[in-house]
């Protein structure tokens, strides 16, 4: 039998010890890389679940913070979580159908962001809106903007938002050049100005009839001056409703972007309201319906004459209106040719159909 000395058993159990430590160290050196290699993986694929709301990126972030076990892990996991939600943040606006708020340089966009917030593009802070002033005072303290097709709008003390308007092309009847050229004094920095009604649609009978280049021309003229000075500008709104092709022609044309967009939604069911505003989205900005009536559309342009489904209809499209994200502004349309039930003002008073307006606005204004 080998006979080992003191020395000889502490050496060899040391070198024991020494070799048994050497080898957890490498195991758990190894379960650290492994785990680290897992969390970069898993931080790759995070930013491709697009984040459809704040409640499911709430989630997402809680469920990778209670992975954490160790203090180590710990940190390694925040900062993994921080680089996801910046990533689904950016994804967000590829993905949501809200309007966005519009930067001054960006050309329309096919695809709406969301900017989760309506500041700036509803005046007032209040939608419902108004055209033409005969109505004005019994509306004033229920709307928080107006307008009446001129370059001028005006009514003495405060109260709603004034709406200057570019009308035409200086040509479509006998005011049109008048109002260009009131147009072309205006002075000051208004906050919303609305581009030329109806240039899709022949002269007359309430349309600008506009050629795309006409516009474009007298657009980067007289509209983008404006824009350089802080006003945000409103797209030509469409005689043609989704049928159109001039605006789209139009925003390919222009040097000098809108901010909003503006529309007439002419229908009298809300299958055809919202067939209309879908179609507009795809601009990508906030929505302004600076027209809507209860009309009969196709074949032939009839206006409702019925009282009773003359208020349905109102009572239906305030709510989508006020509900819409989409939507930033709405007015209630006294143009021409409307016949003589829809018309919100009648004998120096509010019509039927005014007061069911009127109504409709108060549960939210």
């Amino acid at each position: 039998m080998l006979r080992l000395s003191f020395l000889s058993v502490l050496t060899l159990a040391l070198a024991v010890s020494a070799s048994t430590s050497h080898l957890h160290l490498n195991r758990d050196s190894h379960h650290a890389v492994g785990g680290a290699i897992a969390r970069r993986q898993s931080s790759k694929r995070c930013p491709a679940r697009i984040r459809k709301s704040s409640t499911t990126a709430a989630a997402a972030t809680t469920t990778t913070t209670s992975t954490s076990s160790t203090s180590t892990t710990t940190t390694t996991s925040s900062s993994t979580s921080t680089k996801t939600e910046s990533s689904t943040t950016s994804t967000t606006s590829k993905t949501t159908s809200k309007a966005p708020e519009p930067t001054k340089d960006t050309k329309p966009t096919n695809t709406p962001t969301n900017s989760g917030s309506q500041t700036g593009f509803t005046p007032n802070g209040n939608k419902a809106g108004l055209s033409a002033g005969d109505a004005y005072w019994d509306l004033k303290d229920k709307i928080g903007w107006w307008y009446d097709w001129s370059p001028n709008p005006s009514k003495p003390g405060g109260g709603p938002v004034a709406v200057p308007m570019l009308w035409g092309g200086g040509t479509a009847d006998g005011t049109d050049a008048q109002r260009l050229s009131a147009f072309r004094s205006l002075g000051g920095n208004p906050p919303y100005v609305m581009g030329f009604e109806e240039p899709d649609c022949a002269s007359g009978s309430g349309s600008a009839g506009m050629s795309v280049d006409e516009g474009v021309r007298l657009w980067e003229e007289l509209m983008a001056p404006l824009k350089s000075r802080g006003t945000k500008l409103g797209s030509p709104s469409m005689c043609k409703q989704a049928d159109e092709t001039w605006l789209t022609e139009f925003s390919k044309k222009i040097k000098t972007p809108w901010d909003f967009t503006t529309v007439h939604v002419n229908k009298n069911n809300m299958d055809g309201v919202k067939q209309v505003i879908d179609h507009y989205t795809k601009f990508g900005k906030p929505i302004w319906v600076n027209e809507f009536a209860c009309v009969a559309d196709n074949p032939n342009f009839i206006p409702c004459s019925d009282q009773g489904q003359i208020d349905s209809f109102i009572n239906q499209i305030v709510p989508y209106f006020e509900s819409n994200p989409n939507i930033y502004a709405y007015a209630y349309s006294n143009g021409y040719g409307l016949g003589n039930v829809w018309p919100m003002w009648s004998n120096g008073k509010l019509s039927a159909s005014g007061r069911t307006y009127l109504n409709a606005i108060s549960k939210y204004h």
